[in-house]
């Protein structure tokens, strides 16, 4: 049995899938961050993420992505850039057009943003669901399909609708902070390999049973 943990930086983990990629060896991008194994799946280019799902993105705000995130196909993340005026009786961008109107360009540069978008390590998104600017994932969470994301999401909650809310949180308080204090995610690879099925299948009890002795 091979005991050797997955590569982290092989951009097809599953070489007959193309559909399925790995983010961190695919992303170029200074303003997207994103952790080890994380992987988005789409049929059509996945190799496209960039453009295709992190849309308005002129910076300086990051996309920052966790390690172990599954993304679903049509997953969107919002950038700060597609903000518009909203303190006149217009909010459209009249400088873009060009011709004369390219003079008034200061009226859309500087609009106030909401900063970074970070999404937490172990965080499922399901298909088609999209996230504004700003937002805050927290670790573990769940973002249902068709979900439109306009504020934080706690640790371990699951979220779904438009706007997105709460539906529940995958473990109590207590638990929830057990988990945080043991971060599964940062335990060295041969580590994870070894433990597999506690990480996947077990209890919170099982991790701490398993966690790395410092």
């Amino acid at each position: 049995m091979n005991r050797l943990p997955a590569d982290p930086t092989v951009l097809h983990p599953f070489p007959d899938q193309p559909r399925v990629v790995l983010l961190k060896p695919l992303v170029t991008s200074p303003l997207i961050e994103v952790g080890e194994y994380s992987y988005y799946d789409d049929p059509d280019d996945a190799t496209a993420f960039e453009t295709r799902n992190v849309l308005y993105h002129y910076g300086p705000e990051k996309l920052v992505i966790g390690k172990f995130c599954a993304l679903g196909t049509g997953v969107r993340f919002i950038m700060n850039g597609a903000n518009h005026r909203m303190d006149g009786p217009s909010t459209f961008p009249f400088p873009i057009m060009g011709g004369s109107w390219a003079e008034h360009f200061d009226l859309i540069t500087g609009l106030p943003g909401r900063g970074d978008t970070l999404v937490g390590n172990d965080v499922w998104f399901g298909y088609h669901t999209m996230v504004m600017p700003g937002v805050r994932i927290g670790h573990g969470a769940v973002v249902a399909s068709g979900a439109v994301v306009v504020d934080d999401v706690p640790d371990y909650g699951i979220v779904g609708g438009n706007p997105a809310r709460l539906i529940r949180t995958r473990y109590n308080d207590d638990d929830i902070a057990r988990l945080l204090d043991l971060a599964w995610w940062d335990w060295p690879a041969e580590h994870l390999t070894e433990h597999l099925r506690a990480i996947m299948s077990g209890t919170v009890d099982d991790l701490e049973e398993i966690a790395p002795r410092t």
